[in-house]
């Protein structure tokens, strides 16, 4: 099968990396709106004025920015491997498990605070689209505009670098193919960028800031089993490594005196 290529393989990590960057940082690409700032901004291109009005700035939305919570894992799969690239085989072993296994409950708690948000604001957001009128007033004002071109563009790139990740990390070595825990992990982040976006354009502009904090409970229901998976198997290299810990131990132990 031959060596690993690493310039490949560390094309992999950075585009990895730069997927997360991307979505952690997606608020502020994107930016703010709101349906009042929208009628503001059009009337403004017009030429014409309009006094005592101010637009509520929003967030464009959760789901781009939850994709982290998924994507974060591929990068410390990926990240995992490199570092064993520069440690030795039983120290890397013993890292890994226990590593995996803070991390595992650090992101579940993450994903169920970052679940519980979503759902506490489409429920919000709901109950407003369905207090006519002046809850579906205040709904459209705070929730009726959504940045809709420019998540799809940004949802183009995350997706044009996860390619890359999955074509450099064949590039690499064609072994990764045999890790099912990586490939399944690749194929739901795909599945996930797909999701997202699928919901962006299900909808009328209105109503998409519904459909993203939905997009976004999915994502958290789905880091946090993956988390899950990370959590059970963390469990066997922790033992391993205690036992092989123990196993030194007895080995250096002086002997018992006469």
């Amino acid at each position: 099968m031959g060596r690993l290529r690493v310039p490949f393989f560390v094309i992999a990590l950075v585009a990895m990396g730069l997927v997360v960057l991307v979505e952690v940082a997606s608020p502020l690409v994107l930016g703010g709106g709101s349906a009042v700032g929208g009628l503001l901004e059009a009337a403004t291109d017009r030429g014409l004025e309009v006094s005592g009005i101010s637009g509520v700035e929003e967030p464009p939305g959760r789901a781009i920015g939850y994709l982290a919570l998924v994507d974060v894992i591929g990068l410390y799969s990926i990240g995992l491997m490199a570092v064993g690239l520069l440690l030795p085989d039983r120290l890397h072993s013993r890292l890994q498990g226990v590593v995996t296994l803070v991390g595992s409950i650090v992101l579940i708690v993450v994903a169920v605070v970052a679940l519980i948000v979503a759902l506490v604001e489409v429920l919000v957001m709901v109950a407003l689209l369905t207090a006519a009128p002046f809850g579906t007033m205040a709904y459209l004002a705070l929730w009726g505009f959504f940045p809709r071109a420019d998540a799809a563009a940004l949802l183009s790139l995350l997706m044009f670098l996860k390619l890359v990740v999955v074509v450099t990390l064949l590039l690499a070595h064609q072994r990764f193919l045999q890790n099912k825990g990586l490939v399944l992990l690749l194929l739901t982040s795909l599945v996930c960028n797909v999701i997202v976006a699928f919901l962006h354009g299900l909808v009328p502009i209105p109503l998409v800031s519904i459909a993203d904090d939905i997009a976004a409970i999915v994502l958290s229901v789905v880091a946090i089993i993956w988390a899950l998976v990370l959590l059970v198997g963390s469990i066997p290299a922790i033992v391993k490594a205690v036992r092989s810990t123990l196993s030194a131990a007895r080995d250096i132990r002086p002997p018992a005196r006469l």
